[in-house]
């Protein structure tokens, strides 16, 4: 981030710099966004704060508790494991659906998509890399078109997109790309049940590999942490 806050901020810029705080682990898991702090941080009124996180909200990178306040979403091994379960059970028949509807259009969009991903990876932009991980599989339910699926598919990607962004490593990031490119390469072969067993095992892998053994601390001050 940024040493200097630009004048006049608006919401939406004010919650991609507290996104990009929290992808970059300056503001932990559970630390508490004060609306007084910010607002002093931001030079804004309380109330562009409060849009800000709800901002937040809404991609679930933070939890809004009434009378107790704004938190960074502390998401932990239980949830991920339940998470990426459904997913798993879900994304078996996405896989396959996939591999009967695709068309040639479809997999340049997703070839294209795929160049996106290594090149949030080649720059180090973690918040960036994180969206583009979790928006392949989105892409993936858009091209079956079941308005359904798709709208849990999002739900649930933006919960472990949020898990991702804490618990994931950029090593274990890199070696999500590479299986998406191994599913998409199944996929356009036609070879409908290594596609799922490779959908399955990508899931899988990712779950196994988050780290939630603390290494995260809470308690930075936030305009520190904001402004550092």
């Amino acid at each position: 981030m940024t040493q200097e806050v630009q004048t006049d901020p608006s919401a939406d810029d004010i919650a991609k710099e507290v996104a990009a705080a929290i992808v970059a682990h300056k503001l932990p898991p559970g630390t508490r966004l004060r609306e007084e702090a910010l607002a002093k941080v931001y030079k804004v009124s309380r109330t562009k704060i409060r849009a800000a996180l709800l901002m937040l909200s809404k991609d679930k990178l933070i939890n809004i508790v009434p009378d107790k306040g704004a938190f960074v979403s502390k998401p932990d091994a239980n949830e991920a494991r339940e998470v990426y379960a459904v997913r798993r059970i879900l994304e078996a028949a996405l896989a396959r659906e996939f591999v009967a509807h695709a068309k040639a259009a479809d997999f340049r969009r997703i070839d294209a998509h795929l160049a996106e991903e290594r090149k949030a990876l080649d720059s180090g932009d973690v918040q960036t890399r994180n969206r583009l991980l979790s928006h392949f599989h989105i892409l993936l339910a858009e091209t079956v078109g079941n308005s359904v699926l798709t709208g849990m598919l999002r739900e649930l990607s933006a919960r472990s997109a949020v898990i991702t962004v804490l618990y994931q490593s950029s090593h274990d990031a890199s070696c999500s790309s590479q299986e998406h490119h191994a599913f998409i390469e199944a996929a356009r072969a036609g070879d409908t049940e290594r596609a799922c067993a490779l959908m399955d095992e990508h899931l899988q892998h990712v779950q196994t590999a988050l780290n939630f053994s603390g290494g995260h601390q809470a308690g930075n001050d936030l305009v520190t942490a904001l402004l550092s």
